[in-house]
């Protein structure tokens, strides 16, 4: 019996020595590894959305303005670049990324920000993985979501704002709204936005809403720039808009694309809605002005196309080809009558379409995402039980909180801003245009238009 029970204990030990290596191998398969292919695609994404922001953008918006102005909207877009790159290293990746090391008190805290476990990238090392890639790669790709998003609100109030106003507003801004909007939607379990189930593939809420909405509240505050409504306030160099608008549609590919995180089925479908909502989107504007006014203008095209970009944002990770078709018409006619008849009708100055494009069109991709996100329509699929009704209520409950939330943020901004320094340039600078008093430079010396 004793040697019965030796040859069993042997025989256990045995099993578990040859046991241990498999196990080992098992977790260590576990793993998150890191891919190559998903890393080099990730790569690429960051700097096309970057691109999105210098030179697109600031040529986009710079093309819109005066020639006295364009130098700028130019700065304005470089030196938030600049300013939301040293704020997301300090704080700001962690606020909206980070939850590690919550106690289960702090988990309501949660549902709207993260922690400051990785203040200054604490922890971000080279063998630090989010998925399959690096985390320093996910932290530079939300790094230019964070940039372009508070850059497309300058558009709303361009040609009057102080340089200096800009700048506390824009830091109020991005600390009291961006970061917690984007961590509602992105960081996953435990985040309000998250847990409802909401669907913003790529920053529906988080960019489009979220900027229209403060770039709106900006322009009303504000005020009109002199001459608005009475002598034409007329864009000053139309292919630089173009090529602007140019640079953005082929920058939208790593924004929409990119959000996949990986070199997979979802971000090839994510680039193919894109380009199939944009052109839509375009060809609708194109149209309808062309009936309307009676003849198809280059910004008309180019706005149109950005309004598609803006709308299927949202919906670019789940919505099939026929979902972008019903996007692209919807964003290129509702931001269409946005930005002139509603625009018009309520006489608010949204210098560069802000709203009109950015807010109406993230709204319509953000409450179309409920819609197109349907298997019926080709697209990925509603979740297990979630109806298309169900679905659409969630999207407006998170675009309802955006809206409220960016509005409040942006009113506090401002008035921080116009108690410090003053919101807006003096009239003779204004009247003079704001590069050699804001800047001491001029884009065109021997032209004052």
């Amino acid at each position: 019996m004793k040697t019965t029970l030796i040859r069993l204990r042997s025989l256990g030990l045995l099993g578990l020595a040859l046991a241990l290596p498999g196990a080992a191998l098992a977790e260590e398969a576990a793993k998150p590894q890191l891919s190559s292919g998903d890393t080099a695609w990730m790569l690429t994404a960051t700097a096309l959305v970057l691109f999105m922001t210098l030179p697109g953008l600031a040529l986009f918006y710079g093309g819109l303005v005066r020639a006295k102005n364009v130098l700028t909207i130019l700065v304005q877009c470089f030196a938030i670049a600049s300013f939301i790159t040293v704020l997301w290293v300090i704080y700001g990746y962690s606020l909206a990324f980070d939850t590690a090391g919550m106690t289960a008190g702090e988990r309501n805290l949660h549902s709207f920000i993260g922690s400051l476990q990785k203040a200054f990238f604490r922890g971000v090392t080279l063998d630090a993985l989010t998925g399959t890639i690096p985390e320093s790669v996910f932290a530079t790709f939300q790094l230019t979501f964070a940039i372009i998003t508070p850059a497309l609100i300058v558009g709303a109030f361009a040609e009057r704002m102080k340089f200096s106003a800009m700048l506390i507003f824009i830091l109020t801004w991005f600390t009291l709204c961006y970061l917690p909007i984007c961590h509602m939607a992105w960081s996953g379990a435990g985040a309000l936005f998250f847990d409802w189930g909401v669907l913003d593939f790529a920053g529906g809420t988080v960019v489009h809403i979220n900027a229209g909405i403060a770039g709106l509240v900006a322009c009303l505050v504000v005020g009109k720039r002199m001459g608005y409504g009475k002598e034409p306030l007329t864009p000053h160099n139309v292919p630089m808009t173009v090529m602007g608008a140019a640079m953005l549609w082929v920058g939208w590919f790593g924004f929409n694309a990119g959000s996949a995180l990986a070199a997979n089925a979802t971000a090839g479908m994510a680039m193919l809605v894109t380009q199939v909502a944009t052109g839509t989107a375009a060809s609708t504007w194109m149209f309808l002005e062309w009936i309307r006014s009676g003849k198809p203008t280059a910004v008309g095209i180019a706005t149109g196309a950005v309004a598609g970009l803006v709308a299927i944002t949202p919906a670019s990770g789940t919505a099939g080809p026929l979902g972008a078709l019903m996007i692209g018409v919807a964003a290129g006619a509702g931001c269409y009558f946005a930005a002139t008849s509603l625009k018009r009708s309520l006489g608010y100055d949204d210098s560069l379409d802000v709203f009109g494009v950015h807010g109406v069109g993230g709204i319509i991709g953000a409450l179309l995402t409920g819609v197109c996100a349907s298997s019926a329509l080709g697209g990925a699929g509603l979740a297990e039980g979630v109806s298309i009704p169900a679905q659409v209520f969630t999207q407006f409950k998170s675009v309802v909180i955006t809206i409220l939330w960016s509005g409040v943020v942006a009113l506090l901004g401002l008035f921080l801003a116009k108690a410090i320094v003053g919101l807006r340039v003096a009239p003779e600078v204004e009247h003079s245009g704001l590069d050699l008093a804001e800047h001491g430079e001029e884009g065109y010396p021997s032209v004052r238009a």
